[in-house]
């Protein structure tokens, strides 16, 4: 068995996979304030509640885009799960060209993410990451990394609406009965949803124009799934693609 850690600004994913196969995953809120017994005490009873021990494991591999928590999630591995896991960064053997000006600075979400993709699907594609930002990354059609955009996620947008204005209410990210708001919800529901799937679009667009008309595009992250629902532009819908990428880089650095 192989566990992945997907440690992300809003959540932490984890999978666990045996062979090929992605046997459960979960998800859970990412928390500055959790030490690492914490950490460890929650990964052993979720793999105790899936019928398994931390004996099971054959290894770990993370990635991560929250340094303060690195070494904590790291340091529960070691004392919990008897392991110590491959944190994957810009040194780690993924098989995969960066073509960016700074290699060093790409966030280990985004390396695991265009590793899958190559993997997967094949280049040229844009991966669109709908996470606390969302990213948008080129690949070419050799499975090199061109570089990207970041964008606030739907979530930061919609809290920004609450946080700056006296009258506007939180509200659920749903997409409402029609694009022409009758009330204050709806209205502002409209504006993020379909004006965030405008902006994919465009995107999406743009990126075509260098990429070229046979570009595939694959979302992911937690969002993923109801953006997709409103634009036909999103190809393919991977929600679990970072644990894919990361068990194809464990298995590429054993």
């Amino acid at each position: 068995m192989l566990l992945t850690i997907d440690i992300g600004n809003t959540n932490i994913t984890l999978g666990l996979f045996q062979g090929e196969t992605l046997k459960n995953h979960w998800r859970m809120a990412t928390n500055h304030e959790r030490m690492p017994d914490e950490y460890g005490i929650m990964m052993s009873d979720l793999l105790d509640h899936a019928g398994f021990n931390p004996s099971d494991l054959e290894g770990i591999c993370m990635a991560s885009v929250v340094p303060p928590l690195t070494s904590r999630v790291i340091q529960a591995c070691n004392n919990y799960l008897k392991a110590e896991p491959l944190n994957v960064d810009f040194a780690t053997k993924t098989g995969i060209k960066v073509l960016i000006d700074d290699p060093k600075a790409m966030g280990a979400d985004r390396i695991v993410d265009v590793v899958a993709v190559k993997k997967f699907y094949g280049g040229p594609a844009c991966v669109v990451d709908f996470g606390t930002a969302t990213t948008f990354d080129a690949i070419d059609a050799t499975g090199a990394y061109l570089g990207g955009a970041i964008a606030p996620g739907i979530g930061i947008s919609a809290e920004a609406l609450v946080r700056s204005t006296a009258q506007l209410p939180r509200v659920d990210l749903q997409a409402p009965p029609n694009v022409i708001g009758k009330n204050t919800i709806h209205a502002m529901q409209s504006g993020l949803m379909f004006g965030y799937v405008s902006m994919v679009e465009g995107m999406v667009v743009r990126f075509k124009k260098l990429l070229g008309s046979e570009m595939k595009v694959i979302a992911t992250g937690g969002l993923a799934e109801l953006v997709a629902k409103q634009t036909s532009v999103i190809q393919i819908t991977a929600p679990w693609l970072t644990l894919d990428g990361l068990r194809v880089i464990w298995e590429m650095n054993q």
